[in-house]
């Protein structure tokens, strides 16, 4: 098959439709519109790019739906090929065509969209979310803010702030009450909060975790609470060997098999840095699901 026939093929099947058809269910709650994810247990598979692309939280296979047909059956390109094929000639409701986002693509650097955002205030919308839909006490919410990890997105959303190895805005994670997701164009490495210097590091998996938590220890003084933002990248794992070399490294992943996976990670960078590690789960699902319970 040609260039051009591969194109129009990979523009008629989306990977969601791909996931489907296999038996995969899409987590809504975990899901964003840039980034939606689906389970088919223990597996879990993030969609991206309005169904055009998909990657492996848990490992680096990642790539179109042509790979994505390769890896779910373990064939080859030919194969996946034709596999999509069949999909496209089908007409049953697993059939998910591909759509342009609705959200505009970010221009301005990631720093300036930033700064650009208002403070978060307690009439903010963003905070109003946080205390009355999340939970979060007022106190924790104001010290983050004065610390400015926390700013005022749009729609009532939040985001919140990685910085970079020089201290500089990186790239923020994004909650609302109708979004989830990560800054256009930004890196991830994490959101931290509590005193840099503290000898008990926790790693959480969203912001609102590593806030929830905060809260439920009663924003201990000797511990710094920090976020992946839901994901493993390098520079996810440079930050973290660099702010818990010679620290006690809390593994507070949530409760389920993603979790697991991202304690045991943690675990090997405690093991490769030789400081002490300890597991630390949430009796729910997720630290913010045990904050809202109590």
């Amino acid at each position: 098959m040609d260039r051009i026939k591969l194109e129009r093929l990979r523009g008629l099947v989306s990977c969601e439709a791909v996931l489907l058809q296999a038996g995969f269910v899409l987590d809504e709650k975990e899901s964003s519109r840039r980034a939606r994810k689906f389970r088919r247990s223990p597996e879990i598979l993030i969609v991206t790019h309005a169904g055009a692309g998909w990657f492996d939280p848990l490992s680096d296979h990642k790539g179109d739906v042509f790979a994505l047909a390769g890896f779910l059956e373990g064939i080859s390109f030919p194969a996946a090929v034709e596999r999509i094929c069949e999909l496209a000639g089908r007409n049953t409701p697993s059939f998910v065509p591909r759509h342009s986002p609705d959200r505009p693509v970010a221009t301005a650097p990631v720093l300036e969209r930033w700064q650009n955002r208002p403070l978060m205030t307690p009439v903010s919308p963003g905070f109003r979310y946080l205390t009355e839909a999340r939970a979060l006490p007022g106190p924790i919410l104001r010290r983050a803010i004065r610390a400015d990890r926390i700013r005022q997105g749009p729609f009532a959303s939040a985001w919140f702030r990685h910085d970079d190895d020089a201290g500089n805005v990186s790239g923020w994670e994004e909650r609302g009450p109708d979004w989830r997701g990560f800054s256009t164009g930004g890196t991830k490495t994490l959101f931290c909060f509590g005193a840099r210097n503290a000898p008990r590091v926790c790693i959480t998996e969203a912001a609102i975790d590593a806030l929830s938590l905060a809260a439920l220890e009663g924003a201990r003084g000797d511990t710094l609470y920090a976020s992946t933002g839901g994901g493993w990248a390098p520079a996810v794992a440079h930050h973290i060997e660099a702010i818990t070399t010679g620290r006690m490294l809390v593994a507070a992943t949530d409760a389920d098999p993603q979790g697991e996976v991202y304690a045991d990670r943690l675990r090997n960078i405690a093991d490769h840095l030789g400081c002490d590690f300890v597991r630390l789960r949430p009796h729910a699902q997720d630290w913010n699901e045990e904050l809202r319970a109590q």
